[in-house]
């Protein structure tokens, strides 16, 4: 079974900052795209960054120059590190994993996805 486990959120003071990991297992073998979306209470979940199969990163206007992915292949990990953290970084954020992934796509469109860990930014 495909399993994406996500860890690291929890509250932070505005400013400071935080690593998100995703621990992936399970992905049969293929090129898949892998991203981070948040929700936050009252709002559709949004897209964060997004990593292509050849590595390729997009972000989010609201969180480029301060969040980034990254994946460690060896570690079977996803990352996310989140830098000059905001309070309207304030989310769950999930990890998400599918042979196509973007920014804007509809979530019911995306074939994995964690469970979410809750970020704080206060």
């Amino acid at each position: 079974d495909v399993q994406l486990v996500e860890s690291g959120g929890r509250s932070v003071q505005t400013g400071g900052s935080l690593l998100l990991s995703c621990a992936i297992s399970g992905l049969p073998d293929g090129t898949w795209c892998m991203g981070w979306f948040r929700q936050a209470p009252g709002n559709e979940r949004e897209g964060v960054a997004v990593r292509d199969s050849d590595g390729t990163t997009t972000y989010a206007d609201s969180v480029k120059g301060r969040f980034t992915i990254s994946k460690d292949n060896a570690k079977s990990t996803l990352y996310l590190e989140m830098k000059e953290m905001k309070p309207e970084d304030t989310a769950m954020y999930y990890c998400a994993a599918d042979y196509f992934v973007e920014l804007r796509i509809p979530p019911q469109r995306i074939g994995y996805w964690g469970q979410g860990t809750q970020v704080t930014v206060s």
